[in-house]
C-alpha cells in the first residue's frame, strides 16, 4: 500500500503543521513547487493530490543563475561516479534559479528497525532503508536561500526505482533541510533521501536525480 503526500513546502502553503508524519511512493516524488505524479491510491488523508507537472526542455537552463568558472552543465541520461560532482541548472518555485553542484556522495545501508519510530507498521515490513547522501554547492551568482533540493531517488541492481519514503518532520537517520538563509556562490550544504529496498536480498546501488529540467526516468544518476 502507499500513501502519497505533499513536500514540506506544500504544507507550509496550506497552513498545515505536521511532524513525523510520512508518505510511501513507488514510483515517484512531489516535486518542490507542490506539483507531483497521478497515483493509483488515493492521497494520505489531511494532503492535497497535486497535477502533473510539466516537463520542459533538458537542453535549455534556468536563467538567471550563471555558473562560476563556465562548467559545462549536465544532460539528461548521464552518469557518475559517486563523490563526482555533476553541474546542474537549478530552479525552486517561479522566481528562484540559479546553478549548483550536485554530487551523491555515499549510499548507505540502514536496518529495518531504524523505521521503528515512524510507526509505519505493515507498509514497511520486510523492507530495508538505504540513505541516499548528497551535497549541494552554489556555483551560480544568485542566493538560494530557503530552496530544497529533493527529487534524488534511490534505484535497485537492475535499474529500477527503488521505493520513496518521505518524512515530513525530522529524522536523524537521514537529515536534509532547506538551503539556510544567504546561501550564496560557494556555500555548501549536504541533504539525505530515504529510498527502501522491498528485502534484504536486494539493494539500492544507485540515484538518480530528475528535477528539473530532468524528467523521472530520464535524469542524471551516480552509481
Amino acid at each position: 500500500m502507499s500513501i502519497f503526500g505533499v513536500r514540506r513546502t506544500t504544507y507550509g502553503a496550506i497552513g498545515v503543521a505536521v511532524v513525523g508524519v510520512l508518505a510511501l511512493s513507488g514510483c515517484q516524488n512531489n516535486d518542490d513547487k507542490g506539483d507531483g505524479g497521478k497515483a493509483s491510491n488515493p492521497p494520505a488523508a489531511g494532503s492535497s493530490q497535486p497535477s502533473q507537472p510539466a516537463q520542459p526542455s533538458a537542453s535549455a537552463p534556468a536563467q538567471g543563475g550563471g555558473t562560476a568558472g563556465g562548467a559545462g552543465m549536465a544532460q539528461a541520461g548521464q552518469s557518475f561516479k559517486i563523490g563526482e560532482a555533476a553541474q546542474i541548472p537549478f530552479s525552486y518555485g517561479t522566481t528562484t534559479k540559479g546553478t549548483i553542484a550536485l554530487t551523491v556522495t555515499s549510499i548507505d545501508q540502514g536496518q529495518p528497525g531504524d523505521l521503528a519510530p515512524l510507526k509505519l507498521g505493515d507498509q514497511v515490513k520486510g523492507k530495508v532503508p538505504y540513505y541516499v547522501r548528497y551535497s549541494i554547492k552554489n556555483t551560480g551568482t544568485t542566493d538560494l536561500a530557503y530552496a530544497s533540493v529533493g527529487h534524488i531517488k534511490g534505484l535497485l541492481g537492475d535499474g529500477t526505482a527503488a521505493q520513496d519514503l518521505m518524512v515530513i518532520g525530522s529524522f536523524d537517520k537521514c537529515p536534509s533541510d532547506s538551503l539556510p538563509k544567504g546561501f550564496t556562490n560557494g556555500h555548501t550544504q549536504t541533504g539525505c533521501a530515504v529510498a527502501l529496498a522491498p528485502s534484504a536480498a536486494t539493494k539500492v546501488t544507485s540515484a538518480e536525480y530528475w528535477g528539473d529540467p530532468f524528467t523521472l526516468g530520464k535524469g542524471i544518476t551516480w552509481k
